[in-house]
């Protein structure tokens, strides 16, 4: 689907022109990608809304006013959760025409302190823009870095641990592949060894390679964007179907990758990989899966 800045505007507009004529909306702020200058956005970029309102309770209680975007397909509303001592909410909304709005709700007591704060939150701090300030309440809020979310480099004892946490998940993997218990094995490989454990060890080699300005986002969804060619073919062939042999193999091809990776992250942050841990953790990986056969 071709998507336009004009599109993206146009949205933006209606989201202003509707807090306008809200009485309780107070300010609106757009915040994440489709608030920072040149973010790549297409069709399926959410837009995040912050909604201050001098009273969130009837925007909370009765959500009919969701709405007025057009039909909502499924929503999920947060609690009633206390920030800086008040009380905020949310709703993360997915229209039937493709629109999604995550909406934050703000009492205006938080957004004072944010404006009086020494230093913007994260989600500001990436990028934001307001769409709309009844009260001259963010005259002085301060402009964001853009550089919130860029990982930082770990500390050696962060960068060990990440590998030794990953090594002992695959003994999990070992386990539960031994008893053809496919969803448990799946469900360590996947979700603990890669996106736990070697996702950060793959996105503090592409900040190592990019000078730690790149903004990888949540889940590795810029990881193919920025990681090195050869480790993301590695990484596309670590994921596989249900068959037990296939998996085995997606274990070690995992476990090399981690490997690959780490020892030259550690070598360039001058940290010692752990071969002994790996040599006898794979050993041991080894004998399990010929007692499976």
């Amino acid at each position: 689907m071709i998507y336009t800045e004009k599109d993206k505007e146009e949205i933006i507009a209606s989201l202003t022109w509707w807090a306008e004529h809200q009485p309780l909306v107070r300010v609106a702020i757009l915040t994440s990608s489709l608030a920072i200058p040149n973010a790549p956005v297409d069709v399926f970029s959410d837009y995040d809304v912050i909604l201050v309102l001098s009273d969130i309770h009837p925007f909370f209680e009765n959500r009919t006013w969701l709405e007025d975007f057009g039909r909502v397909l499924v929503v999920y509303r947060d609690p009633l959760e206390p920030q800086d001592g008040f009380l905020k909410s949310g709703y993360v909304t997915q229209y039937e025409n493709g629109l999604k709005i995550d909406f934050t709700l703000w009492p205006v007591e938080i957004m004072k302190k944010v404006v009086a704060d020494a230093h913007l939150p994260a989600e500001f701090d990436a990028g934001y823009r307001v769409l709309l300030d009844k009260d001259h309440m963010t005259d002085e809020l301060k402009p964001p870095s853009f550089r919130a979310y860029i990982p930082i480099p770990p500390a050696e004892a962060e960068y060990q641990e990440v590998i030794e946490v990953f090594f002992l998940e695959a003994t999990y993997v070992a386990k539960y592949l031994w008893r053809d218990d496919m969803v448990a094995a799946k469900y360590i490989m996947d979700n603990f060894m890669k996106q736990e454990h070697l996702r950060p060890m793959l996105e503090w080699h592409l900040e190592i390679d990019h000078k730690w300005t790149v903004k990888p986002g949540p889940y590795g969804r810029q990881l193919k964007r920025w990681l090195r060619s050869d480790l993301w073919t590695e990484l596309e062939n670590t994921y596989t179907g249900a068959g037990l042999v296939e998996n085995w193999e997606a274990l070690f091809k995992t476990i090399a990758l981690m490997r690959k990776a780490a020892a030259e992250v550690g070598g360039c942050l001058g940290f010692p990989y752990p071969h002994d841990m790996d040599r006898h953790t794979v050993a041991y990986l080894l004998k399990v899966k010929n007692q499976a056969n």
